[in-house]
């Protein structure tokens, strides 16, 4: 009998190394606006990612969206009221904590193309992929290819604020913006191109609404139906909760992560999700709060209760810091 027992158990050790092996954890954060206070904490010599040091470098693979040019060329667009541009030394405090970042946002082109290109000249030089933007539409809509594990997942970005002149053209640079008949196009070709999972990362929602829109409910069915495996989202400077839809994960919005001139708890208050994914889709996440300060710094809050989910829950779930 025993001589049964150990191939079997040792199948069973087999089949767990299997398992562990070709599942991936990916890490997300919202909106990271690195001008004004948090710039000038760098400046300083300070690090407004210092306390999450640990949970961004832990993940497979970590996403963020980046909320502003990193430049020190072109000027200002006249027709936005609020235009961000960060120095380039805060790439100190993304290399080796960020693998890609999206560029697909309302603020990416706000000091103009040449700011723009240089953000991507600042990124590759520092190691950091960039998506849902790039030097003409075929390189914005090009997926984040991540190929670790055994698995290989595209993440695709867009964004739905205006203004629409950041986006990208067959030949100048800019963004991807959110067009349903291009969105589902994307999705498809990444799928038919061996993507296991497709996961959309999106800019979309109204600015401080702690609910998403209709919009938004439309939109992320349209994406699931075309074979998005989850859909992530941020821009309404607020988290927004999450919802399951055929079994496949929609987290709204991750709200802010590093952002200052927000005084509302909810305008404070970010999510870093954290994903698990293997061949079958999505497995697992759970989501862990950030409070910002007054300069735009994002601290932990221990006794938070935030959404979570596992496979086969029908509803997603509270779960506490962990």
């Amino acid at each position: 009998m025993s001589a049964l027992k150990t191939p079997f158990a040792l199948l069973l050790a087999l089949a767990a190394q299997v398992s562990l092996a070709s599942s991936l954890e990916l890490a997300f954060v919202g909106d990271l606006m690195l001008d004004d206070g948090p710039g000038k904490t760098i400046a300083a010599g300070g690090d407004p990612l210092a306390a999450w040091d640990a949970e961004l470098r832990s993940a497979d693979y970590t996403i963020g969206n980046l909320e502003c040019p990193v430049a020190t060329t072109g000027k200002p667009l006249e027709s936005k009221i609020f235009s961000f541009r960060a120095d380039p030394r805060v790439m100190r405090v993304l290399a080796g904590r960020f693998d890609a970042l999206a560029l697909a946002n309302n603020h990416s082109g706000d000091y103009g193309r040449e700011a723009f290109l240089e953000t991507l000249t600042h990124l590759k030089a520092a190691g950091i992929a960039a998506f849902g933007g790039g030097a003409n539409l075929t390189q914005a809509h090009a997926p984040l290819w991540i190929e670790q594990k055994g698995l290989r997942i595209a993440v695709l970005s867009y964004n739905e604020f205006k203004p629409r002149s950041f986006e990208a053209g067959a030949n100048w640079p800019g963004i991807a913006w959110s067009e349903d008949s291009h969105v589902v196009a994307d999705i498809k070709a990444a799928r038919a191109a061996g993507a296991d999972l497709v996961i959309p990362f999106m800019h979309w929602g109204w600015e401080h609404e702690t609910q998403p829109s209709a919009r938004q409910h439309a939109l992320a069915r349209l994406m699931i139906d075309a074979g998005a495996d989850a859909v992530v989202g941020g821009h309404p400077h607020v988290t927004q909760g999450a919802a399951v839809y055929r079994g496949k994960p929609i987290i709204w919005s991750l709200g802010n992560f590093v952002f200052d001139s927000f005084t509302t708890r909810e305008t404070t208050t970010g999510w870093l999700l954290r994903m698990t994914v293997d061949r079958a889709g999505v497995a697992a996440w759970r989501t862990v709060e950030a409070r910002m300060d007054e300069a735009g710094t994002p601290h932990r809050s221990p006794d938070a209760r935030t959404p979570c989910w596992r496979r086969g829950q029908t509803q997603v779930a509270e779960c506490g810091a962990n």
